[in-house]
């Protein structure tokens, strides 16, 4: 199994999307190192480092993609028609609305939620990542059904601020 772009852009988004700070894989004598946070004299780096080389051999760098996490936070935020907040997925998965399954969602059309509330999970092979509000408001529109496939950087949530 070698390593595609598509696969080397999926391992970025899940480490961007992570506290990890360097990932190295080898794959069929590829290896893949991936860093984040180096080269910030007074911010935290945004984007990743990544090279990929034969494990014997010299590193060569693989760019990463542009849109790997463009607003430098794990979920992505823009204002859109109505004055509402749209929470965007930071990454491909899976999306969960309840903490388990016989448990009720964490969110409803209605509820009242503060900077930092789960609104639901993103799974992506068997890693949950958390995605929280990202501001005070209340929750106008709900764009995923539980269990649904997400897209990077499409709508989950419509929060109308306060």
């Amino acid at each position: 199994m070698a390593l595609n772009f598509k696969d080397v852009a999926e391992i970025l988004k899940i480490v961007d999307a992570s506290d990890c700070e360097e990932v190295v894989l080898e794959v069929e004598g590829t290896r893949l190192v991936v860093r984040k946070g180096q080269g910030a004299a007074s911010t935290p780096s945004v984007g990743a480092s990544v090279t990929a080389a034969p494990a014997a051999g010299a590193e060569q760098p693989i760019s990463a993609p542009s849109d790997a996490n463009p607003g430098g936070t794990t979920t992505a935020t823009t204002k859109i028609d109505d004055g509402l907040v749209a929470v965007r997925s930071p990454m491909v998965g899976t999306a969960y609305r309840r903490p388990a399954p016989d448990e009720p969602p964490f969110v409803e059309v209605g509820t009242r939620v503060e900077k930092g509330t789960p609104l639901c999970l993103i799974e992506v092979m068997k890693l949950y990542t958390t995605i929280e509000g990202p501001s005070d408001g209340v929750i106008a529109a709900i764009h995923v059904d539980d269990g649904a496939l997400v897209e990077f950087d499409q709508i989950l949530f419509s929060i109308n601020p306060e």
